[in-house]
């Protein structure tokens, strides 16, 4: 039997090929290369391992006619053409929480730098000064840091913290009172933490919901002379509001690690007072160097020559029978998940995942996976259906299964239901002719839809003339409705309708549906 062959093209800690040689794989570690020659020379390879120099492009992917995975030491994979690469077949891994210790340092180390001014007073005394009367700094011992985000990275740091003697309150949405309690930490909601916070620090990553999380607005709101830490994705903060701010003094300090736009050879925070800055050194450690370039050569050896699948960003974990029976079930449960996380806001503590009928028989681990991905993934880029479960459980978050082997009303069920503050919320759907996923309950309330693309939501009292004024709203703002569907509890009563349109919802329209008579609860969805 041939063995795999494996090609890391950018430059990693040797260990990592003496782990391919022992489990199984050829490897050949060739550095440097331009995109022309990888491109001459994939086509041989089952396996690419890089890190942040090699690009991998949909040409190179083209070229790659035997390519079954590519592993990214390290968390970022925008050097990879990841549609492509599915399209291609091709597995895409990373190595998620490597180098999580190193990034949680350098945020601690980034706060006492900050507090105690030491980069300009280092540049001052190698100048022939001797400015002691020049810097002023603060003890973080009894101060309040406010944790932005609690996951993997956010828990080290706030456990560093405690150790410095420092209160931690911490704001994420999926952070549970019983995790806040095992971290040492006061969860509270995110004005809280700015009113409180003599320093802030950020560990979530950048998306539609945390983009300028920090925004001018919400620094204005902060606490006089917070001093704030940023090492995980640029954009979590207004760049030029924090300027002005650090201008006026309404911010004391920031210590940034990453920015907006990177490589950062200009910014206009680097004329700013009390400013410091590094160039995304965050996984920059020896350790951390190590670890990431160990697990992914661990990880791609598993699937070229086992078919395990761990860390993967494109694919399940599952095996190659059951993937086509599974495969529509897991386009369901993705939707559900999207649609209880996009519409049951705030503290999510529990998650309860029933399977009923056909469904009760399929491996439920790929189901379960695609509900976490389809609910987490508004607060992640990155999210899969391999790792949601880790993200779920590192967030405190508890997952519970339940298999009803029994037909109900349908041959085939899935059913989500989260505890929230007003109760369980749950949503339930079905396959049509085996393979297409459809909506048939919410939150109490039958109702038959596909969850694609764009849609908004209403909840309303049912009303003559209601589905009328909903259309002449669409079609006053130049909306094209694709397909209408309604539920209702009783004639009366609290009624649902879902509209698919053809474009994304624009917040005018949003508001202005808050406005009609009757109406109680309005969200843009998108699938």
């Amino acid at each position: 039997m041939t063995k795999p062959k494996v090609l890391i093209s950018d430059k990693m800690d040797p260990n990592a090929a003496r782990i391919f040689e022992e489990r199984g794989c050829d490897v050949d570690v060739i550095t440097g290369e331009t995109p022309e020659e990888l491109k001459a020379r994939i086509g041989e390879y089952d396996g690419l391992a890089i890190r942040s120099s090699t690009t991998v492009t949909a040409e190179i992917l083209e070229a790659a006619t035997n390519l079954k995975v590519i592993g990214r030491a390290g968390i970022g994979v925008d050097n990879v053409d990841i549609p492509a690469a599915s399209a291609k077949g091709v597995v895409v891994m990373n190595t998620p929480f490597g180098n999580s210790i190193t990034t949680a340092e350098h945020a601690i180390a980034m706060m006492m730098a900050l507090a105690r001014q030491i980069p300009d007073a280092n540049t001052r005394t190698k100048a022939g000064e001797w400015p002691k009367s020049a810097f002023m700094g603060v003890e973080v011992t009894g101060k309040t840091l406010g944790l932005i985000g609690a996951g993997n990275i956010g828990a080290i740091v706030a456990s560093r913290a405690l150790g410095l003697r420092m209160k931690v309150v911490a704001y994420d949405p999926f952070l549970t009172p019983e995790r806040a309690i095992e971290m040492g930490v006061e969860k509270v909601d995110l004005d809280t933490l700015l009113a409180r916070a003599d320093f802030i620090t950020l560990h979530t990553p950048l998306t539609d919901e945390t983009r300028n999380i920090l925004s001018r607005e919400r620094l204005e709101r902060a606490k006089p002379g917070v001093r704030i830490i940023n090492c995980a994705r640029g954009g979590l903060i207004d760049e030029e509001a924090l300027k002005d701010m650090l201008e006026s003094g309404q911010v004391a300090g920031a210590a940034l690690d990453v920015f907006l736009k990177e490589p950062a050879k200009e910014n206009p925070l680097f004329d700013a007072p009390n400013f410091i800055c590094t160039p995304h050194l965050g996984a920059s450690t020896t350790e951390a160097q190590v670890n990431v370039a160990l697990q992914v050569a661990e990880q791609m050896a598993d699937y070229l020559v086992n078919g395990g699948v761990t860390n993967a960003l494109n694919m399940p974990s599952l095996s190659a029978e059951e993937a086509p029976k599974l495969k529509p079930y897991m386009a369901l449960a993705e939707n559900l998940g999207s649609l209880v996380g996009q519409l049951a806001h705030g503290e999510l503590p529990k998650i309860s995942i029933e399977t009923e009928g056909h469904a009760a028989e399929l491996n439920q681990k790929p189901i379960v996976g695609a509900v976490l991905a389809g609910l987490m993934k508004r607060y992640s880029q990155s999210v899969n259906m391999v790792n949601a479960p880790y993200m779920a459980k590192e967030r405190g978050i508890e997952v519970r299964e339940i298999r009803n082997e029994r037909e109900g009303t349908f041959q085939t069920l899935v059913r989500v239901t989260v505890a929230t503050s007003q109760g369980n919320r749950s949503v339930a759907g079905t396959l049509f002719g085996n393979s297409d996923p459809r909506l048939v309950e919410i939150f109490g309330i039958g109702i038959e839809a596909d969850l694609k693309g764009e849609m908004l939501y209403i909840v309303n009292e049912d009303a003559p003339g209601f589905i009328g004024r909903v259309g002449a709203l669409m079609g006053q703002h130049d909306i094209n409705i694709g397909t209408f569907h309604l539920g209702r509890r009783d004639s009366g009563g609290e009624a649902i309708i879902l509209l698919s349109v053809d474009q994304k919802i624009p917040q005018e329209v949003i508001d202005a549906a808050c406005n009609l008579d009757g109406v109680k609860v309005v969200r843009a969805l998108s699938f």
